[in-house]
């Protein structure tokens, strides 16, 4: 039997088309990892990497004044746990972490830190650094430089995310829809996004107001957490809204969800569950299958 060249072209083009991810309609409990110390300030984000099977979670907070008694290194630490959510080693490389992440490209562990888009008073610890880590991913206190500080980020307190495929990052503007698109060739934003909240069915004070996480699925870019309503919220690039994934109704989240104990690692979405275990659980769901 022949094949028309045709039907043939439109049966490789629905072969190569990129397959969506299918959102749940309830999100699924992916990992538990109970904090195993008093975390060092506030729980902020969470990484992982691959190889390495790790886990990372990020504590933010600001570093004191400097003084002649005492630098201006923040205490904040940053935790390494396994990937049955063991805890492994914690380190204090002396940054206000934001946004901790994997970057393929440099095969390293990276953190964004408070007022990345400012130098005025907080330099030399403002900006994007990589953390150390020995052979099998242990933390060290030992970190680099990446890049200074950038006014493309906009919002001081924001916790981006990284696009390794673009090398872009993605910025949420407080007490706004808008995300800001960040090239750090670049000084300026190189892009703005505007989130459908209005689609979405909620309000700008009811998602998380410092955090978007990059999902990588094609279509369902961009994820919020909505707080308020106990749901993960889906957009794409353009801003447009997708869809939604429900957390359970049983999970007691707190004002704090609105600022940091978030995260977006290992294809899960990860909130700080405040008031379970002696100092907190983080929960990474899974809300796209």
């Amino acid at each position: 039997m022949r094949i028309s060249p045709v039907f043939l072209s439109i049966a490789l083009l629905t072969i190569l088309q990129p397959a969506h991810a299918e959102i749940l309609a309830e999100a699924q409990i992916g990992i538990k990892i109970p904090l195993a110390q008093k975390p060092s300030t506030r729980p902020m984000t969470v990484a992982y990497i691959p190889k390495l099977k790790h886990y990372y979670i990020a504590d933010g907070g600001l570093a004191p004044m400097p003084s002649e008694f005492e630098s201006a290194a923040s205490k904040s630490q940053i935790h390494a746990y396994d990937d049955t959510g063991k805890y492994i080693n914690s380190s204090k490389p002396g940054y206000d972490n934001r946004s901790i992440y994997y970057n393929p490209n440099s095969n390293k562990l990276e953190t964004v830190t408070y007022n990345v888009s400012s130098d005025v008073g907080f330099s030399p610890n403002t900006g994007i650094y990589s953390i150390d880590l020995t052979d099998t991913g242990e933390l060290k206190d030992t970190s680099g430089d990446v890049f200074g500080f950038n006014p493309a980020f906009g919002d001081a307190a924001t916790m981006p995310s990284y696009n390794p495929e673009t090398k872009q990052y993605y910025a949420k503007q407080e007490r706004s829809n808008k995300v800001w698109v960040v090239d750090l060739k670049s000084r300026d934003k190189v892009g703005e996004i505007s989130l459908d909240l209005t689609k979405a069915g909620v309000a700008f004070d009811d998602i998380s107001d410092h955090f978007v996480a990059y999902s990588g699925v094609k279509g369902e870019e961009l994820v919020v957490l909505d707080v308020d309503h106990k749901a993960a919220l889906i957009f794409d690039l353009n801003g447009k809204y997708v869809g939604k994934s429900e957390l359970p109704k049983s999970l007691k989240l707190h004002a704090q969800n609105h600022y940091n104990g978030t995260g977006y690692a290992n294809n899960m979405l990860f909130v700080y569950r405040e008031n379970e275990g002696e100092f907190g659980t983080y929960y990474g769901f899974n809300v796209l299958n």
